[in-house]
């Protein structure tokens, strides 16, 4: 059993996902046409913000809206973005790309996501963006983040890369909660995407967006990413090529139209897990049983992960560990510090514990109850 079968997703759309792709290549138009403007509509109304902006991949997504409020807000090479250190490392390296310098935090010990009771201890003069990521696609405490970014006149951006179609304050996990709350990507000044296919909003290659409801970042997100220009040949501000192309557009636009049915299954999927696996050496985060978690990742908490995993492994049951290595104990993020003269040195156990017990076990809309089962009875029959 594989961890995530992409084929076995793809081919649950039928012969609509090659039709689609086919309808692209004999068009003959590849880059900012029809299928973009199309899909930035339909996933800003479907995110309920007022602009969407496609872009090449979510790190790019990232990077562009802060390099964006660097440009309209006047920021400095320098200032501080918050985030937590328990993600993965292409929130930080958006960061240092803007010219800013991440400072990282612990997560919750239930839930992964941002705790954001320490984050006023870590707000300075230079401090001038938070970045909650909803991890394993479970969202932030939005409100209590926002309410502090305001009294600090702070921006917040969402890391939405692991939350599609997961609402805040949302009601019962039906599609109607969107009555009751906002989705990701609209609970905060701008929120980025990536739709690297295996996330659950996935393309058939890289992809990735920012959503916002304020004009002035949009259109700068828009012309930093096509080298800084509106107009051919014509260039306000210094950019790079990060585009989202026609073919992913129109990917994108099939897989939409079934994301809250697929992100209900996934929720049907953990609840399972959640109820029936049962060992003592594993511990289970709680279940959300609403929009605000849409299961991107089924997370467990194991002190013996990697026999755990040794054990699914030989059933023919694959893992994934999110995320074994901190940042701060990344040698990329150690070595830029160094290179930005900062002498800082992190003490965070909390994410430590997270890459050293995090174990990732299968969860997909295409998994068959069957598959299911079997991932709940090869952990709960054997010993370790």
């Amino acid at each position: 059993m594989k961890y995530q079968d992409l084929k076995r997703v793809n081919d649950s759309f039928g012969e609509e996902l090659f039709n689609t792709v086919r309808d692209v290549i004999k068009g003959g138009w590849y880059v900012q046409g029809r299928e973009v403007e199309l899909f930035e509509h339909e996933f800003a109304e479907y995110v309920g913000t007022k602009y969407c902006v496609g872009v090449g991949n979510g790190l790019d997504a990232l990077t562009l809206v802060l390099m964006s409020w660097k440009e309209l807000l006047g920021w400095n090479d320098g200032d501080e973005v918050i985030l937590p250190a328990n993600t993965f490392i292409a929130t930080a390296i958006a960061v240092f790309r803007a010219g800013l310098v991440p400072v990282l935090t612990e997560p919750h010990t239930q839930n992964a996501t941002i705790d954001e009771s320490l984050l006023p201890s870590l707000i300075t003069e230079k401090t001038r963006a938070i970045i909650p990521v909803h991890m394993y696609g479970k969202m932030c405490e939005m409100d209590v983040i926002n309410k502090l970014a305001k009294k600090h006149n702070l921006k917040v951006l969402e890391d939405a890369c692991q939350a599609h179609g997961a609402i805040y304050n949302s009601y019962n996990g039906l599609e109607l909660s969107s009555l009751f709350g906002k989705r990701a990507g609209n609970n905060a000044d701008a929120g980025s995407f990536s739709f690297y296919p295996g996330k659950n909003l996935g393309g058939i290659g890289d992809g990735g967006a920012i959503t916002t409801n304020d004009a002035d970042l949009a259109e700068m997100v828009r012309m930093k990413a096509n080298y800084g220009s509106k107009e051919k040949y014509v260039h306000s501000v210094m950019g790079v090529n990060s585009r989202l192309d026609e073919i992913q557009a129109a990917v994108l636009r099939v897989k939409l139209r079934r994301l809250d049915s697929d992100n209900i299954r996934r929720r049907e999927i953990a609840k399972y897990y959640t109820e029936h696996i049962c060992h003592p050496a594993i511990e289970l985060l709680p279940f959300t049983n609403d929009g605000s978690h849409v299961y991107h990742v089924y997370a467990v908490k194991c002190k013996n992960r990697d026999y755990l995993r040794d054990i699914l492994k030989k059933n023919g049951i694959d893992t994934i560990i999110h995320y074994p290595t901190p940042i701060h104990k990344q040698d990329a993020f150690k070595n830029e510090l160094k290179r930005l003269n900062i002498d800082k040195t992190y003490v965070l156990p909390v994410s430590e514990t997270w890459g050293n017990d995090e174990l990732s076990i299968p969860i997909s809309q295409s998994m068959a109850d069957s598959d299911v089962m079997k991932v709940v009875d090869c952990i709960n029959q054997n010993i370790f």
